[in-house]
């Protein structure tokens, strides 16, 4: 799958593995965040963080007509406000993906996997 662009040029396909990586890296920036979570950690077999190169296991991409819909499986700090974090989260991920591919993200969905003591 890929999201699917078109302009006066032509199209544009952009793989939602490459969305993913930009949601992110969006993020995993973000205060209280610890970092990202495999979205089925039983099967996966996955407890840890996930690396910079993994983060497509973490999200998932959906597009439906001109809608673009976000799923991120995160891990949160221990000690902060989880609904202020996911707000963060969710407001950075639309304003990046739109600066960055130019198309509006309808809804970011934040699933949190996880509490866990930031490391100092």
């Amino acid at each position: 799958m890929s999201v699917e662009l078109q302009n006066e040029f032509g199209n544009i396909e952009i793989s939602n593995d490459v969305v993913a990586q930009i949601a992110g890296g969006a993020a995993i920036e973000c205060y209280g965040i610890v970092g990202m979570a495999s979205k089925h950690q039983i099967r996966d077999g996955l407890t840890d963080i996930l690396r910079k190169e993994n983060f497509a296991r973490g999200v998932v991409v959906r597009q439906s007509g001109e809608e673009l819909h976000v799923d991120m499986y995160v891990i949160v700090s221990y000690g902060t406000k989880i609904s202020e974090v996911a707000y963060q989260v969710q407001s950075k991920v639309k304003y990046t993906l739109d600066q960055t591919i130019g198309m509006s993200v309808s809804s970011v969905n934040i699933y949190v996997q996880g509490v866990r003591v930031a490391n100092v």
